[in-house]
């Protein structure tokens, strides 16, 4: 067994007889024979690079990601290999976050750190700013992360619509193909889907054009869900806002008009980077390999790319 930490020893738990547990820090250097691992647990945010390392593991029998999107290894992980992902490792610090975003660019955080980087009190040209408390929320994404924003969101009094790939009416979560007439009553509109050819670029000119003025866009799922340009021309106008722990492209280059746009509130894909990530990580991983060694149905298996 293959993981990215060393930290990550010992938080696995007690592990079955015969499980060697190694240290592979990085996806291009080897610990020992790649040919000899059954179970790798790669680094966190891995890219596509890591998943090119996968012809090497030729014994390789399970791939346990530590984040919650696979889109860097759906259609890269070779028959026999079963790729899972670290769904509800993630779901409480990227709540926190959709929740500290949207209040940051309601409440117009940014502006204020600005004035207080000119050692400016600003409160004689200040306007009074929105507030979250009974917003109608839009969740594009009624996943376990989508629950945690309901659960963390709650405390404000918000309306909350769900949406995901298919309707299910029993749980009340509406179909994608019901957005152009959710969006219009939505204030704020929180993503959360995975990145698949489904979801790439589902935010276009349309999705936001329909939106109503003054909505704040919050992009906590993946960068290309968004198509760029469209959301650079809406959010130019000032029409609607948007707060993004990802973008496309990713980092976000130096000189992009993305960063100087003052309703834009950007942080660096820190949504699920917290002190906690690895204790949480790995203990699915450990569970994960528990399961593996004897011989149980794993849990997490991405299909379809979810």
């Amino acid at each position: 067994m293959w993981i990215a930490h060393e930290k990550g020893r010992g938080l696995l738990g007690e592990l079955p007889a015969g499980v060697e547990v190694e240290v592979c820090e990085d996806a291009g250097t080897w610990p020992s024979d790649p040919g000899e691992v059954d179970f790798w647990v790669p680094p966190f945010l891995s890219t596509a690079r890591a998943a090119d390392q996968l012809p090497k593991l030729g014994a390789l029998k399970v791939v346990q990601l530590l984040s919650a999107g696979a889109d860097a290894w759906v259609g890269q992980v070779p028959p026999g290999v079963t790729l899972c992902d670290a769904r509800g490792v993630h779901d409480k610090p990227v709540a926190e976050w959709v929740v500290g975003a949207a209040i940051a660019a309601l409440r117009q955080f940014p502006d204020f750190v600005r004035a207080q980087q000119r050692e400016e009190w600003s409160f004689s040209s200040f306007t009074p700013t929105r507030e979250l408390t009974g917003k109608r929320v839009l969740i594009v994404g009624a996943g376990s992360i989508g629950l945690a924003v309901e659960e963390h969101l709650a405390p404000f009094g918000v309306t909350i619509t769900r949406v995901a790939r298919t309707a299910r009416p029993a749980e009340g979560v509406h179909s994608v193909d019901e957005l152009p007439t959710l969006l219009p009553d939505a204030e704020i509109v929180v993503l959360l889907v995975p990145l698949t050819e489904q979801t790439r670029g589902l935010v276009d000119a349309a999705f936001l054009a329909a939106m109503p003025d003054g909505a704040l866009l919050i992009n906590a799922a993946r960068g290309p869900v968004a198509d760029t340009a469209a959301l650079l021309t809406e959010v130019a106008t000032g029409r609607i806002s948007a707060a993004l722990d990802v973008t496309d492209p990713e980092p976000l280059p130096e000189g992009h008009p993305l960063w100087k746009l003052p309703n834009v509130f950007i942080t660096p894909h820190t949504g699920g980077s917290v002190v906690g990530l690895l204790p949480r990580a790995y203990a699915l991983a450990g569970d994960q390999v528990r399961r593996f060694a004897a011989g149980e149905p794993l849990i997490n298996q991405v299909s379809g790319g979810y």
